[in-house]
């Protein structure tokens, strides 16, 4: 019996410069799959356009070829997948799955009881039944059950979320006529072929909304293992939002030892002062998945620390 080829993905929003969180999940992603003979993909999260910095997506290919970082294949852009995710959603639609909604964020905010674990309001369900008489859809939603769903973690161990309560029905089509994150990674982790999905914890929360739709459009589960973030002094996770640094691709040696450290691997201090095929070369040799820290977040180290 053939065994399945590993096949994982590296998937920056091209919002703004990478980071050292960009850089942790890209280094860890990278190293789980070399280091399992397999594939390593990149593809720009853009469905999201009017969010998207222009030049963005050239600057994250060149700043990855400077740390050294080579995938497989050519770069897949959300941008160009509005057909893929209208078919997927045409299938939804077909088998019930999906409906029109009419509220608007001020609307469920006033109607919601709870909050979600991402923040935002649970969907109180005021369009499952129907739209409003006189009111138009805005959006189309997922139609979701109460049954948990529950996944064992790489990394961060048993998660299970009830998505009625936790999440509540949520948007895959929005508003403004763009589809959501959630329905575009789903699709395009199937069109893929991704075997193990490696990436920051503050994803965590929304992987049972993308089992779930893969669930119901019929297609097979990945691995899924949630790497620690990167958290700045003030204990917030480092993102573009809380202006963490771009990366310096001068000191590309040396930030590359410090995910490596970050990620529980104890590469030599020397290495920060060779060159970056030297600090590759060490890190394949010696990547320990078990040494990384069973956390969710962890303080960056400072600079040259």
């Amino acid at each position: 019996m053939q065994v399945p080829i590993y096949r994982g993905r590296f998937a920056p929003s091209p919002t703004g410069p990478l980071h050292f969180g960009s850089l942790v999940a890209a280094v860890g992603s990278h190293l789980d799959a070399r280091t399992q003979g397999g594939e390593w993909l990149v593809r720009m999260e853009d469905v999201d356009a009017p969010r998207c910095v222009p030049g963005a997506a050239d600057d994250i290919l060149r700043t990855l070829e400077a740390f050294g970082f080579a995938w497989d294949g050519p770069v897949l852009y959300q941008h160009r997948r509005s057909e893929a995710y209208a078919a997927a959603l045409d299938a939804l639609i077909d088998a019930g799955d999906v409906y029109p909604c009419a509220c608007s964020r001020k609307d469920i905010a006033e109607a919601a009881r709870r909050m979600a674990d991402d923040g935002g309001p649970v969907y109180p369900g005021t369009c499952r039944r129907g739209l409003p008489a006189g009111q138009p859809a805005r959006a189309w939603r997922l139609r979701v059950g109460n049954s948990p769903v529950s996944f064992v973690d790489r990394i961060q161990g048993e998660i299970c979320q009830r998505l009625a309560d936790d999440v509540g029905d949520f948007v895959l089509r929005r508003a403004d006529g763009l589809f959501a994150y959630q329905l575009a990674v789903t699709v395009d982790d199937h069109f893929q072929q991704i075997s193990d999905v490696v990436r920051g914890a503050d994803l965590l929360a929304s992987t049972p909304r993308q089992i779930a739709l893969l669930q119901a459009l019929g297609y097979s589960l990945p691995r899924y293992a949630h790497l620690p973030v990167a958290a700045n002094p003030a204990g917030e996770k480092w993102s573009k939002q809380t202006r963490a640094p771009a990366l310096d691709v001068g000191r590309a040696p040396a930030e590359l030892v410090r995910a490596l450290h970050f990620l529980g691997q104890a590469a030599p201090p020397a290495l920060a002062t060779a060159d970056v095929a030297t600090v590759w070369a060490w890190a394949c040799e010696h990547w320990r998945f078990d040494r990384v820290p069973r956390r969710a977040a962890i303080m960056a180290p400072a600079v040259g620390g």
